[in-house]
């Protein structure tokens, strides 16, 4: 471990200047390839947040070693994984987080839940991710996994809001607890 932080420290980029450390940036890792990339780099850009977000396409439980995997201390502060419940074993993934010391901001069904809440207070049971996007399409027409951050950025407050008051099952998300991080920094 100690020779990787030394390689770390002395690394340079491809230019021969030594690399800048990226004090309180946070890496985000997410199985989402489209959505939740556009939604975490919008929000950086629109409210300053420093972020780094990652894309691999795994199940909840390997994204977290992935994330791990990727992630150092010189750079970053902290590391979250962004998941969805989907079909997958969130409890496992859950125990993998707190073992590597990985933040988990898990939605249930899906990461559209959040979007949702940014226009409505919507507490009922969402069947999966085509009905949750089906349910955003109303707030967000022609809503394709593709998004523009700007749709979103006058709801974050009240997504915020409505997410912490939703109780855990469907529909529920904690994004709301990454994202207060991301304002803060």
């Amino acid at each position: 471990m100690a020779k990787r932080e030394k390689k770390r420290e002395n690394s340079q980029s491809r230019l021969g200047r030594p690399r800048e450390l990226r004090p309180g940036h946070v890496l985000i890792a997410t199985g989402g390839r489209c959505t939740e990339p556009a939604y975490f780099n919008g929000l950086a850009r629109a409210r300053g947040a420093r972020v780094k977000v990652r894309q691999k396409t795994d199940s909840p439980e390997n994204l977290v070693r992935y994330a791990k995997s990727i992630y150092t201390k010189d750079e970053y502060d902290s590391v979250w994984c962004v998941v969805d419940v989907d079909d997958f074993d969130i409890m496992a993934a859950r125990v993998e987080a707190a073992r590597q010391g990985v933040e988990l901001a898990v939605s249930e069904p899906c990461f559209e839940v959040w979007l949702l809440l940014h226009f409505i207070d919507h507490r009922a049971h969402v069947d999966n991710g085509k009905a949750a996007c089906k349910l955003l399409a109303k707030h967000v027409p022609a809503y394709d996994k593709k998004l523009d951050y700007a749709a979103f950025e006058g709801g974050v407050d009240m997504a915020v809001k409505r997410a912490k008051e939703l109780p855990a099952g469907n529909p529920s998300t904690d994004v709301w607890r990454l994202v207060e991080v991301l304002l803060r920094h």
